[in-house]
């Protein structure tokens, strides 16, 4: 059986969680919008770390675009952008 989008979506965070757990930090999927926008809330060290919006683009973000290619970007609903 062929995984939704959202299921994809999941798993990868899944995957990506133990690395922000050993930082004291996690993640969480919100939603994906119509135009493939993925929301999230970094929560724990990571919701107020400096290093945040990295943490986001280059590692979360970076990797959801890696695996699945159709997401356009990784907002954290926290954050200004």
């Amino acid at each position: 059986m062929e995984l939704t989008l959202e299921q994809k979506i999941q798993h990868i965070i899944n995957q990506i969680r133990p690395h922000l757990q050993a930082d004291g930090g996690d993640i969480r999927f919100i939603e994906l919008t119509q135009d493939k926008v993925v929301k999230v809330e970094l929560q724990g060290a990571c919701g107020s770390c400096p290093h945040s919006r990295l943490t986001l683009k280059d590692g979360v973000e970076a990797t959801l675009k890696k695996y699945i290619p159709e997401i356009t970007s990784v907002e954290d609903i926290n954050l200004p952008f």
